[in-house]
């Protein structure tokens, strides 16, 4: 039986993983550098400490990477006001998720290196110059340069060296001190590249800006139908759209990272496609009723609530279908999917309006 002060310090770090991605969104550069710290050195930390096995923790560390990075992606949604740094951003979070989930299924590790996660470092890019410019003087062609030096020069020998070549940096100096020296003048051709993209920069504002601008307290009041065709327009659209495929591919990943899940690829995303559906048609129901999310807390609660209780009818009737389903880990990632949800109803909003209001500047300097 594991000691109880191996469970505090387990419960801790998990709760740590957990919470800490959740201050992305308002602090974004010191929010996903502690994600990808923790993500580092979490399992150096229960050998150390602890004496637990860590065999079942694989599966777990693996969702809650890509629940990390999701939300990573979500305060794009709420923050950037660059929209073609989003656009790109956006095709790099869903190139690389696409890529986990056949890695995932067939496990072969080279995938990782045509799917690399250069969504991660050019989010770390972008929020670091975000520091000390506005971000819209980047223009497209820095953001390509930026995305495909990170993705040559960073992305490909990481992918190759953790997952290819299953190398261990900390080993490898052991072995010979000196290789330390190609890591630091590889570190220091790297600043080159970033001082060689960044040389020709409007000066820079005094300070460090870390934290983004806070989002109002308004509610959020969903577009109201009036008609039969309306309803159907707005219960299925490009947002809809979107979360069922977000949705989809993280349950995917999911179902295959966590032990116990016995459906296939299609019922998942047809199950994920019904439960996102019914949040959607709540949300739409409330606002014909002049009803709507007071808080972002609130809504994850009630929608974890309606979810848990899908889960739970879903549970009841799969004997009587010959099924079955593994409740604590369906409930785990369900609430995980649920918080990504959430927010990504509450800062799509968000997105929408500056983009609105980022057309409505452009039309009236044209004017």
């Amino acid at each position: 039986m594991a000691e109880t002060s191996d469970l505090l310090i387990f419960w801790a770090v998990v709760m740590a993983r957990f919470l800490i991605p959740l201050t992305i969104p308002r602090y974004p550069l010191p929010g996903v550098l502690a994600s990808l710290i923790l993500d580092m050195v979490d399992q150096t930390i229960f050998q150390l400490f602890t004496n637990l096995p860590l065999e079942g923790y694989q599966g777990y560390d693996k969702a809650l990477d890509i629940y990390y990075l999701s939300i990573t992606y979500l305060s794009t949604l709420r923050n950037w006001s660059n929209l073609y740094a989003f656009k790109l951003d956006r095709f790099l979070f869903y190139y690389r998720l696409v890529g986990v989930a056949i890695f995932e299924m067939v496990h072969l590790r080279y995938l990782l290196l045509i799917f690399p996660n250069t969504f991660e470092y050019f989010f770390i890019f972008y929020e670091a110059v975000r520091l000390k410019w506005d971000p819209k003087v980047l223009t497209k062609r820095k953001l390509i340069a930026a995305a495909a030096l990170i993705w040559v020069f960073v992305k490909i020998p990481q992918e190759y060296w953790i997952h290819v070549a299953q190398l261990d940096t900390t080993d490898w100096i052991k072995a010979n001190p000196s290789n330390a020296l190609i890591l630091v003048a590889y570190a220091a051709f790297l600043l080159g590249l970033a001082w060689w993209l960044l040389r020709d920069l409007p000066p820079a504002r005094k300070g460090l800006k870390f934290e983004a601008l806070p989002v109002a307290a308004a509610p959020v009041v969903p577009p109201i139908p009036k008609t039969v065709k309306e309803q159907r327009e707005r219960l299925i659209n490009k947002q809809v759209i979107e979360k069922i495929v977000l949705i989809s591919l993280l349950t995917i990943i999911f179902a295959q990272i966590l032990p116990g899940v016995r459906a296939n690829n299609i019922q998942i995303s047809i199950a994920v496609a019904f439960i996102i559906i019914v949040n959607t048609a709540l949300s739409h129901w409330l606002a014909r009723r002049g009803r709507h999310w007071s808080s972002i807390v609130r809504e994850f609660i009630v929608m974890s609530l309606v979810n848990t209780g899908l889960i739970l009818l879903l549970n009841f009737l799969s004997p009587r279908y010959e099924g079955s389903i593994n409740l604590e880990n369906t409930l785990f990632f369900v609430l995980l999917l649920t918080l990504i949800v959430t927010l990504y109803d509450r800062y799509w909003q968000l997105h929408a309006n500056n983009n609105a209001n980022s057309h409505s500047v452009g039309e009236g300097k044209k004017e």
